[in-house]
């Protein structure tokens, strides 16, 4: 089964999908979820009411448009480009985040997300 979401912050709207882990399973069964944006570099997080390990999924180097659960922080993570503390090119998170689910569409509208905003993520009708 494909668990698609919305996540709207702002005027911001984009659908991703959930992922097959068992993080993205809990996740998806505390749909909706409310909370404030921070930003780091081009990565998009936000606070979320659960404590999750590290698991299979876990990388300390992301793709464009991955959504990431960061245990340190009990955030959700949007990354669409590199942080503070990338090399190059490379997407990398604070540290290890689980990989729970990927942005359809172009990731980068999300630069248009600032701090503060209200952050809205539901399952998709």
């Amino acid at each position: 089964m494909k668990r698609r979401i919305i996540i709207e912050a702002g005027e911001i709207k984009s659908e991703a999908t959930l992922a097959e882990s068992e993080a993205a399973k809990k996740i998806w069964d505390s749909l909706p979820i409310e909370s404030t944006c921070n930003i780091w570099g081009d990565e998009v997080y936000f606070s979320i009411s659960m404590s999750l390990s590290l698991d299979e999924t876990a990388k300390e180097i992301v793709d464009m448009g991955d959504l990431g659960y960061w245990p340190t922080g009990k955030a959700l993570c949007i990354f669409f480009g590199p942080t503070p503390i990338s090399e190059g090119d490379e997407i990398r998170p604070a540290s290890a985040v689980n990989i729970v689910g990927k942005v359809i569409g172009n990731p980068k509208i999300f630069k248009k997300v600032s701090f503060g905003m209200n952050v809205r993520v539901k399952k998709a009708e």
